[in-house]
């Protein structure tokens, strides 16, 4: 499964969901990549990495698609451990600003897509934090991935670009990638006491729009860990935030029970249990009948 976290407006939390979700996938035991294509590096930075360490990255990808320079690694080449178990990140830096216009020129549009299909036989899940602008790095982004997660953070301003974003990604779906799949749009930096983020978002329900849950809530636990370059669920597992993400992960795997079903899960088994143990008792008592 590859997955792009992608809103052209900054500051909605995609690197932040980029690497909480895939931190979750790594704690389900899922061998996580972190694809960072955003020349601000937050996602590298956040994984404790720096993109200027003389370590390969996806600018040293991009550049082999141009020069003649690293063509002798293989995909894995480009990816790099992180501290975290089963997690794994593929860095950026802003030497990408200075590649995109050569890419553009000698139409490279397509090779992430080539790149990731090779790393999804490696990895698990892949989630690719992109640039906060519709270019060729968040073009490149659609056209790999499987399914397109979209933050919004109930904003104003981010309800105009939502739409348009929403058409954007239409526009892709119909000329380079007709499997590109919307999962849902996950509320961010969400306040249940404040008015107007609840009123925005039930605006996005009432319009059919898929509207992911549980939404994540506005805590300083967050910029905490950034501070930490741990992801929160990683820092403080226990923490509302880590349990939000640890549900939406469960949600857009099919994996997440309702309290509900669990509860009932359970009964079934001790009655299932109850029964096997009054079959066994059942069939003592007419073996010792027969001596």
């Amino acid at each position: 499964m590859i997955r792009a976290v992608f809103n052209r407006k900054g500051g909605v939390g995609k690197s932040t969901i980029t690497c909480n979700l895939a931190a979750v996938a790594a704690q389900q035991g899922k061998k996580a990549l972190v694809v960072d294509i955003d020349p601000q590096a937050n996602s590298t930075h956040y994984l404790g990495h720096d993109g200027n360490d003389n370590i390969v990255g996806i600018g040293e990808f991009f550049d082999s698609q141009i020069n003649y320079s690293f063509r002798d690694l293989t995909a894995d080449d480009f990816v790099r451990k992180t501290k975290f178990d089963n997690l794994y990140l593929i860095s950026a830096n802003s030497d990408l600003i200075d590649l995109e216009s050569k890419l553009v020129s000698r139409h490279k549009i397509y090779k992430l897509r080539s790149f990731l299909k090779e790393l999804s036989k490696i990895y698990d899940e892949i989630y690719i934090d992109t640039p906060p602008v519709l270019n060729f790095y968040s073009l490149s982004a659609l056209i790999a991935c499987d399914k397109c997660i979209i933050p919004f953070d109930c904003d104003v301003f981010s309800r105009k670009a939502l739409y348009e974003l929403l058409e954007n990604i239409k526009e892709v779906r119909e000329d380079h990638n007709d499997e590109l799949e919307i999962e849902g749009i996950v509320i961010n930096q969400f306040n249940a006491q404040a008015r107007l983020p609840a009123e925005a978002v039930a605006e996005l329900e009432a319009e059919g729009l898929p509207v992911l849950k549980p939404f994540l809530s506005s805590s300083i636990k967050i910029r905490e860990s950034h501070r930490e370059h741990k992801p929160v669920v990683f820092m403080s597992a226990k923490h509302k935030v880590a349990q939000e993400f640890t549900e939406l992960y469960l949600r857009i795997s099919g994996l997440w029970q309702e309290p509900e079903e669990v509860s009932k899960s359970a009964d079934s088994q001790k009655s299932d249990s109850s029964e096997s143990l009054s079959e066994a008792d059942t069939e003592e008592v007419e073996k010792q009948e027969v001596v």
